[in-house]
């Protein structure tokens, strides 16, 4: 057991306060059973600490309580999670669990480091059951992951990705050679020479990993893949039931919207293809072009139409075709937001940092490749946060739900506000005040709400009134008047007395 005496700074604690990766117990009366559903929680997330002997006051705060005998604790503990028959799998190393006395008590705590599972690892379960012992983390705690959730864990884990399986049973013709047509045409132009130009169709859609030979019969058929790229969407969605692909152009508050593409209108394939390129150029029509001549022709292509392809490409790329409620691309006055079904495969961080590629549909990736989109060494992502600094624009924001599981990301066209020295203290007195207003207000809605429905959730009341769950919970912490009850994902608030 390693000791460190001294001091535990529990504000280290707050780097994990993101995306709620962090978790105190009591442990009075031994490891307590909600720590495993903590561990999974984490693991199947971003990871995170749990720390025992600490116990969460009613405000919030946290206060250490110490644990009668730590040693035989974190023996327990190490035989508990190295045993299969409680947990699938044991993520930690020695390091990632030690022991702290704390403060002038020398209260005795354990500090549980607990990493991300790699994606060949989840989904992380316990109790010998994958539908029922598999957790992941929200806002509000701990959560059972759904079945289909657990299955696109699974789905995930191999390196042949689900766009490569073969369907034996669907002919070659199933296929829209019209979109094949016009595909081989735009990689014709693009790389004049290629040595998949001369080939067949069929053989051409062999060498680009959009039909194989089927082990079955020996004939060629198409991947899940070609099917998604080249199919119609009647075919499509037999082999892939919630398949869905949906544009829509609300730039008027007025109206619904003023445009809207659907794979299943039945007006077009509806095939993957077909809606990148028809996408694309609904979302570039804004795009303001510098003239810029180059050998004496006009280039109309700026970072910023790299920025979309790359944006578009990656939402189609990384979808998960399985996956609840489809893909939305919406267009605002002054946004775009694109919405794919499917967590991110390397973490958030990860994505936004860059330079390392995992992409869902391997094949997918291939054929938008041969065309000149999409990025494969992962750069994809940082280079769109680049071109919106280099722009002056609000930064990207990245989002990833839960239950369903969807990728969000959305680019903003608002200018960055520049605030003059001068004008400084002003703005900031005239934005203080009206903050004061507006907190008020929803701390009126807060009262209101609680009166009317008694004991509530803190998300409840988040969605009610318009306002984040992190938000929310912090202004019931500075109502006197309100009162929390229990602790964790079970509490609830409610006006005292």
């Amino acid at each position: 057991m390693k000791n460190m005496t001294g001091v535990f700074d529990l504000s280290k604690f707050d780097e994990y306060r993101e995306d709620n990766r962090r978790e105190v117990k009591k442990a009075s009366a031994g490891l307590p059973i909600s720590l495993w559903d903590t561990y999974s929680a984490f693991a199947n997330c971003y990871g995170g600490v749990i720390i025992l002997g600490v116990k969460e006051e009613s405000d919030g705060s946290w206060t250490t309580t110490g644990l009668r005998n730590a040693s035989k604790l974190r023996k327990d503990f190490w035989d508990m999670i190295n045993n299969p028959k409680k947990v699938s799998i044991n993520l930690l190393s020695e390091d990632d669990v030690q022991i702290y006395e704390v403060g002038d008590k020398k209260d005795v705590i354990m500090v549980i480091y607990v990493p991300m599972a790699k994606r060949e690892q989840k989904p992380v379960y316990i109790n010998n059951d994958i539908f029922n012992g598999t957790f992941r983390r929200n806002y509000e705690g701990d959560y059972h992951c759904t079945r289909l959730q657990v299955k696109a864990m699974l789905r995930d884990q191999t390196e042949r990705t689900m766009d490569m399986e073969v369907l034996d049973k669907v002919p070659m013709d199933d296929l829209n050679y019209d979109t094949i047509h016009g595909y081989r045409n735009s990689h014709r132009s693009l790389k004049e020479g290629h040595p998949f130009e001369r080939l067949s169709d069929h053989e051409y859609l062999r060498s680009i990993g959009a039909a194989a030979i089927s082990e079955e019969d020996g004939q060629m058929h198409p991947t899940a893949a070609g099917m998604l790229m080249f199919g119609d969407e009647y075919n499509i969605v037999r082999h892939f039931p919630e398949y869905f692909l949906d544009y829509r152009e609300e730039l008027d508050p007025a109206t619904r919207w003023s445009d809207r593409l659907q794979s299943s209108s039945g007006e077009w394939s509806g095939n993957v293809c077909d809606f990148y390129f028809r996408v694309y150029n609904k979302i570039i029509k804004d795009v303001k072009v510098p003239f810029k001549l180059s050998g004496g022709e006009r280039i109309d292509d700026t970072p910023v139409h790299k920025a979309l392809r790359e944006a578009l490409a990656n939402c189609l790329i990384h979808a998960d075709y399985y996956g609840l409620r489809g893909i939305v691309i919406r267009k605002e006055a002054d946004k775009l937001i694109l919405a794919n079904p499917g967590y991110i495969r390397t973490g958030k961080k990860q994505m936004r940092l860059g330079g390392e590629s995992d992409p869902r549909n391997k094949a997918l990736m291939k054929m938008f490749n041969l065309i000149n989109i999409g990025e494969r060494a992962g750069s994809g992502v940082p280079n769109i946060f680049n071109v919106w600094a280099d722009e002056g624009w609000e930064e990207p924001i990245i989002e990833e739900r839960f239950d369903p599981d969807r990728t969000v990301l959305t680019l903003s066209f608002v200018k960055k506000q520049a605030i003059k020295a001068s004008d400084k203290k002003q703005a900031i007195k005239t934005s203080n005040k009206k903050q004061a207003i507006k907190t008020q207000e929803n701390i009126e809605k807060i009262r209101d709400f609680l009166k009317q429905n008694g004991e509530s959730k803190a998300s409840d009341i988040a969605e009610c009134i318009g306002l984040s769950i992190v938000r929310t919970r912090a202004l019931l912490n500075d109502m006197p008047e309100v009162e929390p009850i229990g602790a964790n994902r079970n509490r609830v608030y409610r006006i005292r007395g």
